[in-house]
């Protein structure tokens, strides 16, 4: 899964109820036939239909808070970079409680796919560029429909990790996002080394991730060294995961911030 979006072994089709005060969120999903689907298409080729998902953002007591949803448009019959993971919801959280920190920056999601985290970047101020495998056409026409249905502006590229196209030279985030790209361990070293390219390109960056805790735990630090890479930070995603939003989540979530390793820089 090259520079596609990550995954988990939850069901891609349980839905999300956020806000449970807001009959807006408890009627948060509702399938509609896709315009992609062939209008000819015959009995034995249904039509491909998709679900659009409402995700809360916002809502405590602080004074200048407010309120906010994503919707995202799901496709039940395409691959995993169309479906919001729970990793992708633990990232879009943790960007959101952290909303000041992405005001004005640029940032560069990794194997967006449905794009939630970097929809949340968007909304709270941040310059997103959402980037997806360059072979998978439907997944990028997807991000630019989901992006036009939030009226968000953002920038769609295709990117796939360890290949070295034009556009990756022009490419400087001050913040890469990742969720549930640690997922299939033959991709980590061309994972690794974008993430490093990019980290690189753009002195003082950090690449955020979040990732089901799974084996190939060595294989991970194995690759960090590799590339120069470091931990500089970790956390349990439930830790800061509000609980209406945590109880719709399953396995062990973790959130990784990582750096270049200035042992190992110029």
């Amino acid at each position: 899964m090259s520079g596609g979006s990550g995954r988990s072994d939850d069901d891609p089709t349980e839905e999300e109820d956020d806000n449970e005060d807001d009959d807006a969120a408890s009627a948060s999903c509702s399938l509609v036939p896709s315009p992609t689907a062939s209008a000819s298409a015959g009995a034995s080729s249904p039509r491909t239909m998709t679900t659009i998902s409402r995700h809360y953002f916002g809502g405590d007591s602080s004074a200048d808070d407010h309120v906010f949803f994503i919707d995202i448009i799901e496709n039940m019959r395409e691959d995993y970079g169309m479906f919001v993971w729970p990793c992708s919801k633990v990232l879009a959280e943790y960007i959101w409680q952290h909303r000041s920190r992405f005001s004005g920056v640029s940032v560069v999601e990794l194997g967006a796919g449905t794009s939630l985290p970097g929809l949340v970047a968007a909304k709270v101020g941040a310059n997103v560029i959402l980037t997806d495998n360059s072979y998978q056409a439907e997944v990028l026409d997807n991000m630019k429909r989901i992006c036009d249905f939030n009226k968000l502006n953002c920038e769609i590229l295709g990117l796939t990790w360890g290949e070295w196209d034009e556009p990756m030279f022009n490419l400087h985030p001050q913040i890469v996002l990742g969720a549930d790209v640690l997922y299939d361990s033959t991709d980590f070293d061309d994972l690794f080394a974008t993430v490093a390219f990019l980290l690189e390109n753009s002195p003082g960056s950090v690449f955020m991730t979040t990732y089901h805790n799974r084996s190939g735990h060595h294989l991970i630090e194995f690759l960090m060294v590799k590339w120069g890479l470091k931990c500089s930070k970790l956390l349990d995603g439930y830790s800061f995961m509000p609980p209406c939003k945590a109880c719709s989540l399953q396995g062990n979530i973790q959130l990784v911030e990582i750096t270049l390793d200035k042992r190992f820089s110029g």
